[in-house]
């Protein structure tokens, strides 16, 4: 179900089509803790922290069908209780498309509404990802 989610919610550059390729991204990250979201035994989200150098690092997948109901905010108030801050990319634009064929929707005004930062001045910019440096640091 978490395979799902990512191919179907994230844009098709990041999907990955072979639960090998999913177990070897898992297998790659540092001391992860992961979170799931249930709604009656389905995985509707899931979430991950895990060290990236000096960083607490995290994402957060949603299942579509979830938006805009706070079940992000959730995830990410447990992410936060990990403290005292979180670093991630989020992409900042609507060029990249979805498996359906739709665009990929930025996520930096939820990120905004829930506390983070946008550092402008920090990208990541390869052939997978144009995305910006968000930040939460704990008040």
């Amino acid at each position: 179900a978490a395979l799902r989610i990512l191919n179907t919610e994230y844009p098709v550059r990041l999907q990955m089509p072979a639960m090998a390729d999913f177990d070897a991204f898992l297998n790659s990250l540092i001391e992860p803790n992961y979170y799931l979201f249930l709604d009656d035994e389905i995985i509707a989200g899931w979430a991950a922290t895990f060290t990236a150098g000096t960083v607490r690092s995290f994402f957060i997948m949603l299942s579509g069908d979830y938006h805009g109901q706070g079940c992000g905010t959730i995830l990410l108030n447990e992410l936060k209780k990990e403290g005292p801050q979180l670093f991630a990319w989020a992409i900042d634009h609507n060029n990249d498309v979805k498996p359906d064929g739709r665009l990929y929707p930025s996520p930096i005004n939820f990120y905004l509404k829930n506390g983070f930062t946008v550092n402008n001045d920090l990208r990541l910019e390869n052939e997978l990802l144009s995305a910006v440096n968000i930040l939460w640091e704990a008040k």
